[in-house]
């Protein structure tokens, strides 16, 4: 897929969208969330794979967290978090373009949160 054909590559030039922006990397609300103020951090280069960034674009990437965390635990309160990359087909991943998922976590969202991403896979929680 060519840059220009990616909604991705495209979607930073829509300032009205964008939570918080970094040298790297953008924030959006994801379109379709999973929980109150799932946030989307969206790579401005066309890289597909978490693994292939460059030392500085990881640290942005931190960094950036970070930051929106802050924004996240001041306008909804949160009582956790869960952060997560679908690298790969059979990881989830459905768009060609790296995107982290951070997802504020409420008590009682779920009946039982122990075990967290272990119960992503049945019988592995």
């Amino acid at each position: 897929m060519k840059e220009n054909e990616c909604l991705f590559c495209r979607l930073i030039s829509d300032r009205t969208i964008i939570l918080k922006q970094s040298k790297s990397f953008y924030t959006i609300y994801d379109i379709s969330p999973v929980n109150l103020g799932h946030c989307l951090i969206i790579a401005k280069r066309h890289v597909i794979s978490f693994f292939d960034l460059s030392d500085e674009e990881s640290l942005d990437l931190f960094h950036l967290i970070k930051e929106l965390k802050k924004s996240l635990d001041d306008q909804f309160s949160p009582n956790g978090y869960n952060i997560g990359v679908n690298e790969g087909k059979s990881a989830g991943r459905t768009v060609e373009h790296l995107i982290l998922h951070l997802i504020p976590r409420y008590n009682g969202d779920v009946i039982n949160p122990a075990g967290g991403i272990r119960n992503i896979l049945k019988y592995k929680g």
